[in-house]
């Protein structure tokens, strides 16, 4: 590169730099689009719309009726927000709370409704087609599934009579198992019409029969299923066969008897809530982040040198690309989202640390600057590529299969990704290369590695292993002490476990910070608990706070407290009992969606690394932080909650990706080496070449994160703590045990050589 083009380069780059700052700090037009005050923010940021509804009628409703509407209501607020939360309050009502928007009566009109399921023909009265299919999908089992789209509006489907029939003509769907032709079993759904819903579906199922047509499931404007009719059903009663698994066919049922449920939801109440965590806990956010980001430069810079300097530069852009694709993705930003974004900062530095640290080793075998740096960026690719593409698996399988704040957290994450690569393969390059040409062409702005001698670690593998094992067992063993004296192995928090929600009318407004400080010390000597979550009602001075379940003299203790030291009316204070946020269903979902990633990561890094045996050392060891995590979690009771999940993701693509780096090594020296060279040495080799880089992108994450322990509020230090814990850990079985856990499994299980 000529030094003209470089000077017009950089000036290039500047532009732009200063163009995309500009919009990701004040926006583009009236409503400042793309700035990162215009992203939506979730309910613990921001505030939103909490509903009250409560089922109509005299008769209680059952158990499973209020599971289903739980649940598809969920479903439907998801297209609101991916942060919406659902959840039953007492016997017979349900909360919903929807972050970001601020006009509750914009959404009561839909969310209150039985659910729009229809039952349509495949052809018109004029033979045309209702719908079609237009090709295959991924459905949210992660199955190959065709894909259909409706031809014409519903008003039109009704006026013409293609809708044979709706929801409300529905008696009951069950899943079952039953025997087909051949004698297999078979999972289906089993449905039940009423006396007019059996007509109707009759005459449809005869229609379609005689033409050899389908009719189509519509929910909520999806289609759910698109069965052939292999027969005229005049019982009322229909069987959907084509369910791959027990659980797809119970999840069907589930959606078509929500479409025709009796349940009449009416609203008992709706307020625009402030956000949970105060407007104090986003300027401390924002304050960490600052100071997180300036540190990780400093240290770049002093520790790098001028390609430090092109990675900072690299940084910043890679920041405000990032503030502008939130904006544009339409994500909604909560806690846990902070951790998917101080996760990808973290790998985006790791890149830019990996290509630096290859740099310097070609200075150091004799090689010239330029050449350096050309090797360098080219040995580091399949480190980050790998290292990028297995969390970016976790991230995929997050985002198909989580819900609420986990497919928040993978939206973050992902673009952190893909980001992070854009920025230090290609951004990092094109400025080292400006920087050369603008004339910083001496070995000393760029560093040169020295040759270290190899750091026996393998010797000492089995006190590294006795140690994870006493620590891990250590855990098992204080949960089950906790579990004995107060019933909880972990302090799950609200999220888990549901509590007791106090409704109050203080008689003065008080902020969120005032009401964390004057009255919820109080309120954790009453219950022995400090998990407290409070929230205020926008324009009122309307409070709620959210405690572990109370027992009656538990609930007077805090109406006394509250009438005798706030002087608050005792009539305006309510209580009711309240269910789990994260259901039983997004904590499956969660899990599925952990060990699905887990195995694709395997199968992945086998493939790349054709020996399995890395794939294998690679999960040991992110189990390993996972359990050591936990019992960080168990030790010093931090509470577990939303960011608990969070949290956990946060540490298992760290601590892949930190694997992925000492492997790429290992396996780069497999094939340079000598006949005489000893295993045990090359495996020690590898790990010291990458010490620099473990510790070096740790203490750059970890600067990032202690800045939110040290000024963030109280509930974002609880969360930055066992992060910190997480970060420390990963780069412990980074560097002391997966090189030893594939040595072994190396040598006790064959020496297949590498190829």
């Amino acid at each position: 590169m000529k030094k003209s083009r470089a000077v017009v380069g950089l000036i290039v780059y500047v532009l732009i730099l200063g163009l995309l700052g500009y919009t990701a700090i004040f926006g583009v037009g009236s409503d400042k689009s793309g700035s990162a005050g215009s992203i939506k923010l979730g309910l613990d940021l921001a505030g939103g719309v909490s509903i009250t509804y409560q089922v109509v009628g005299d008769e209680e409703p059952n158990a499973e009726d209020m599971s289903d509407t739980i649940y598809k209501l969920q479903q439907r607020v998801d297209g609101y927000s991916t942060e919406a939360q659902v959840y039953q309050e007492g016997k017979d009502r349900i909360n919903i709370e929807i972050p970001g928007v601020s006009d509750a009566n914009t959404i009561l009109e839909e969310l209150g409704k039985p659910g729009s399921l229809y039952f349509i023909a495949q052809t018109g009265s004029d033979g045309s087609s209702n719908y079609d299919m237009i090709g295959y999908g991924i459905d949210a089992e992660g199955n190959l599934a065709p894909q259909y789209q409706l031809n014409k509006t519903m008003d039109e489907l009704m006026a013409d009579g293609s809708v044979v029939l709706d929801g409300t003509k529905v008696e009951d769907a069950q899943a079952k198992a039953q025997q087909d032709s051949m004698g297999n079993l078979e999972n289906v759904v089993a449905l039940s019409f009423n006396a007019e819903g059996r007509n109707a579906f009759a005459e449809a199922t005869r229609k379609a029969y005689e033409n050899g047509e389908t009719i189509a499931i519509y929910y909520d404007g999806e289609f759910v299923s698109v069965p052939n009719v292999q027969a005229v059903i005049e019982d009322g009663n229909a069987v959907i066969t084509g369910q791959k698994s027990a659980a797809e066919a119970e999840k069907l049922a589930s959606t078509i008897r929500i479409g025709g449920l009796k349940l009449e939801l009416e609203e008992l109440r709706s307020n625009v809530v402030g956000a949970q965590l105060g407007s104090a806990a986003i300027e401390s956010s924002l304050k960490a982040a600052a100071v997180g980001f300036a540190l990780v430069v400093i240290f770049m810079i002093v520790v790098y040198y001028i390609a430090g300097l092109a990675a900072s530069l690299a940084l910043c852009l890679y920041t405000e690309l990032l503030v502008i694709l939130l904006y544009a993705f339409e994500a909604t930003l909560t806690l846990p989202g902070i951790a998917g974004i101080i996760l990808s900062v973290g790998m985006a530095v790791d890149a830019n640390v990996i290509i630096f640290a290859r740099i310097r080793e070609e200075l150091a075998t004799g090689k010239t600057v330029q050449s350096s740096i050309k090797i360098g960026f080219q040995k580091a690719l399949s480190a980050i590529l790998d290292g990028n593409i297995t969390t970016l698996i976790a991230a995929l399988v997050l985002y198909f299969m989580g819900s609420g704040t986990i497919k928040g957290f993978s939206i973050t994450l992902m673009l952190g990704i893909f980001l992070s690569m854009f920025t230090a393969l290609f951004v990092t390059r094109v400025l080292v290369k400006i920087f050369y040409a603008l004339g910083v062409q001496s070995e000393k702005a760029y560093g040169m590695a020295k040759e270290k001698k190899p750091i026996n670690f393998l010797s000492r593998r089995f006190v590294f292993f006795g140690i994870s094992v006493a620590v891990i067992l250590l855990g098992f063993v204080i949960m089950g002490v906790n579990n004995s004296k107060i019933g909880m192995p972990l302090n799950y928090s609200l999220d888990f476990v549901g509590g007791t929600s106090t409704t109050m009318t203080l008689n003065e407004d008080m902020s969120i910070e005032d009401i964390d400080a004057q009255i919820v010390p109080h309120v954790e000597e009453i219950t022995g608990d400090g998990n407290v979550q409070t929230t205020k009602v926008a324009g009122s001075n309307q409070i709620i706070i959210k405690t572990r379940t109370l027992n009656v003299e538990e609930r007077q203790q805090f109406a006394d407290l509250m009438v005798n030291n706030f002087a608050v009316e005792e009539s305006s204070i309510t209580a009711e009992t309240i269910s789990a946020t994260i259901s039983s269903e997004m904590q499956t979902d969660a899990v599925k969606a952990v060990l699905i990633s887990t195995v694709l990561m395997l199968l992945y890094i086998w493939f790349r690394f054709k020996d399995i045996r890395f794939g294998a050392s690679s999960v040991i060891a992110l189990v390993h932080d996972v359990l050591v995590v936990l019992a960080f979690y168990a030790v010093v009771r931090i509470s577990v909650g939303n960011t608990f999940i969070a949290c956990m993701l946060t540490i298992v693509g760290y601590s892949i990706n930190a694997t992925i780096v000492i492997f790429d090594r290992i396996r780069e020296n497999l094939r340079e080496m000598g006949r005489k060279e000893d295993l045990q040495e090359l495996v020690n080799k590898s790990i010291t070449q990458t010490l620099s880089r473990s510790i070096f992108t740790s203490l750059t994450t970890f600067f990032m994160v202690a800045a939110l322990e040290v000024f963030g509020v109280s509930s974002i230090r609880e969360f930055a703590l066992p992060l910190m814990a997480g970060i420390v850990c990963g780069t412990y079985s980074s560097i002391c045990l997966t090189g030893a856990l594939w040595f072994v499994f190396r040598t006790k299980l064959g020496q297949k050589a590498e190829k």
